[in-house]
């Protein structure tokens, strides 16, 4: 069973047209740019795809698309958790039929469950599927925080290899590694915090940033692996600036205006998000002329 998706994995956006249909043309184009400007892998339909409002028809057409598009070169890993658990597996099951490499799957939001509550949810999804699976903490999002002791426990799921952190807190990320086994991996899920993450055992990030700055968060991470951390700090303190402005606003707002600005069209947020206001989108464009990305 594959267990390592690389270093660097992009949450990517979905593209949209005009009239707010996904343009699957531009998610294969995004993909395939992924591919060439540092992406291990690329995460399909998270909450950075905006997966709530997407259908899952919609999500079953964005894996076959960005799958097809990156042609083995990259993992597609297919975001197919929700607050409900049995609406997870039928997209799991989706997913699987589509060919994907692996799955994320979210803490439920809206509706905390417990910590057993999360760990059943999350064993009864692996349990049914081949596919490797990801758990995405992500408390600031969904109002629960799925604690080191329940990671633990699911690490001893024979399919669930791997956990994208975001809950903030160097002491959760210390306490995962460790309570869980070596070959278990921990991802960043915070571009500001990836380095901090490595050098408590990380493994990479599943990035926001990467859309536009691969290359560059790709060099900070195999700088530190290869024991250049002077280097992998310089370049940390470059992307700083990009990191914070990417969240001046809810995600994936600042990152569509960013992709927009590259030259790939994305297209707008889908409601109840909406557009980056001018200045925010101004916010966005200094910071990327200043590090030289545009």
């Amino acid at each position: 069973m594959k267990r390592d998706f690389g270093r660097v994995l992009t949450a990517m956006i979905t593209p949209f047209t005009e009239s707010g249909e996904v343009a699957y043309d531009k998610a294969a184009e995004l993909a395939r740019h992924l591919l060439k400007t540092g992406s291990d892998g690329i995460v399909v339909s998270g909450t950075t795809g905006e997966s709530p409002v997407l259908t899952n028809d919609e999500k079953e057409r964005l894996f076959v698309a960005v799958k097809e598009a990156v042609a083995g070169q990259a993992a597609v890993v297919a975001g197919t958790g929700s607050y409900n658990t049995a609406e997870s597996l039928a997209l799991t099951k989706i997913a699987e039929k589509a060919g994907v490499d692996g799955i994320m799957l979210v803490t439920p939001y809206y509706n905390k469950p417990s910590q057993e509550g999360l760990y059943q949810h999350f064993k009864t999804i692996a349990g049914a599927t081949s596919l490797p699976v990801i758990l995405y903490n992500v408390p600031g999002r969904t109002s629960v925080n799925m604690l080191p002791p329940t990671v633990s426990r699911l690490s001893e799921v024979e399919n669930i290899v791997a956990v994208k952190e975001a809950s903030g807190s160097m002491d959760q990320v210390a306490e995962i590694r460790l309570s869980t086994p070596d070959e278990f991996l921990i991802y960043s899920g915070d571009d500001s915090l990836t380095l901090p993450i490595l050098a408590l055992g990380g493994h990479g990030v599943i990035s926001v940033a990467s859309h536009v700055a691969g290359l560059l968060i790709k060099e900070m991470i195999y700088s530190y692996f290869s024991g250049r951390v002077d280097r992998a700090k310089e370049l940390h303190l470059k992307l700083f600036p990009l990191f914070k402005v990417l969240f001046i606003t809810t995600n994936p707002v600042p990152v569509k205006a960013a992709v927009n600005m590259i030259g790939i069209e994305s297209g707008i947020p889908r409601l109840p998000l909406v557009a980056a206001t001018p200045q925010e989108a101004e916010a966005v464009r200094k910071v990327m002329a200043e590090i030289d990305l545009l």
